[in-house]
């Protein structure tokens, strides 16, 4: 059953968004909407799902919301 996902994406992983509502097959990985959307896995470096750290391995089943942002460099 397709079920959705509230999906941000920040900084230059934006380009990947289709849009802010994102429909999933549960369960499913973090992991997996990354390799769907295109996105270098290892792009996706710090993860969050209902404002709680997460990770690549994270299994979603639709409701949730997720942010996930790039590397972040600076000095």
């Amino acid at each position: 059953m397709e079920r959705t996902i509230e999906l941000r994406l920040f900084a230059s992983l934006q380009r990947f968004l289709p849009k802010e509502r994102y429909s999933i097959t549960p369960p499913t990985r973090i992991r997996d909407v990354v390799e769907q959307l295109g996105i270098p896995v290892q792009e996706a470096k710090l993860i969050f799902v209902d404002g709680r750290r997460g990770d690549l391995d994270t299994v979603l089943n639709g409701g949730e919301r997720v942010g996930i942002f790039p590397p972040v460099g600076g000095g």
